[in-house]
């Protein structure tokens, strides 16, 4: 991504001067509410947002308070939660926060001792879930490394306006394990692959059922192939590939491929399921 030139001018500043503030503010080890201090100047000084107008202390949720949130343009946008620099950060602090987050409808939500910057994306399901998109150890970081730049630059007012976090989410979706490993299994990639084995030995039968029993046996983890992540993944993939089943229906070409190459089996399988449930 692309961070502009004033926005990167005010990262390195901001690397540069808050790190020494953090080190001796956990040196110190300060409580929550300077570190709650600490955090709300850097979410003005580091990341652009107008303290006053777009950082609001002590949010009002349910006879309780979560202890900054975040508007634009007179929208909640972010909870956060903060702990004491010298605090490790926990997964009770995580569901504290995700909790909130959900009573609110809100889809992020950030955990940070000043130190560390956990943003987590919820999940409105059935437990409500998170998932870690972003982990930064800001004393870490590198004022002269783009890649640092870019991690700050998507919770930065400039990137949330453009939506850079969302985009960073969906592109580490369609790389995670679970999505890459989903894709192996389908229909038109099992195709890819018998083709080039017979390229290379052309005497040997081999088809796509004998392939997808070595990937699932012996090249693919378990852990890729199996649980919540797994079955989201596919799904994903199912309806992925319905959405282009329909878009060929609807606006039939010549030079489009066989609907067969284009739909892995799951995908049919999906869509069969799901016309049985609509009936």
């Amino acid at each position: 991504m692309a961070v502009p030139k004033k926005v990167a001018e005010r990262l390195v500043a901001g690397i540069k001067r808050y790190q020494a503030i953090l080190t001796a503010a956990k040196s110190r080890d300060v409580g929550e509410a300077d570190t709650v201090t600490i955090v709300k100047d850097m979410l003005a000084e580091v990341f652009g947002y107008d303290k006053y107008a777009e950082v609001t202390s002590e949010f009002a949720i349910r006879g309780t308070y979560c202890d900054l949130a975040i508007k634009v343009d007179g929208v909640l946008q972010t909870l956060i939660e903060v702990k004491a620099v010298g605090l490790d950060l926990k997964e009770a602090h995580v569901k504290q926060a995700i909790d909130y987050a959900a009573n609110q409808g809100v889809d992020w939500v950030l955990l940070t001792n000043g130190v560390y910057w956990r943003v987590y994306h919820v999940i409105f399901s059935k437990p409500i879930e998170q998932e870690l998109v972003v982990d930064i150890d800001f004393t870490t970081l590198s004022s002269r490394s783009d890649a640092d730049l870019d991690h700050l630059y998507l919770w930065c007012k400039e990137g949330w306006q453009k939506s850079v976090l969302a985009e960073y989410h969906h592109q580490k979706q369609a790389l995670s394990r679970f999505f890459v490993g989903g894709m192996l299994l389908t229909d038109p990639v099992l195709d890819v692959i018998r083709r080039e084995l017979r390229r290379i030995s052309p005497d040997v039968k081999i088809d796509a059922d004998q392939i997808r029993a070595v990937l699932t046996s012996e090249v693919i983890k378990r852990e890729v192939l199996e649980g919540d992540k797994a079955d989201e993944a596919r799904k994903k993939i199912g309806r992925a590939a319905a959405k282009a089943l329909r878009q060929i229906a609807v606006k039939p070409s010549k030079t489009q491929p066989e609907v067969g190459l284009l739909l892995p089996k799951i995908a049919r399988d999906d869509a069969s399921t799901e016309s049985v449930k609509s009936e």
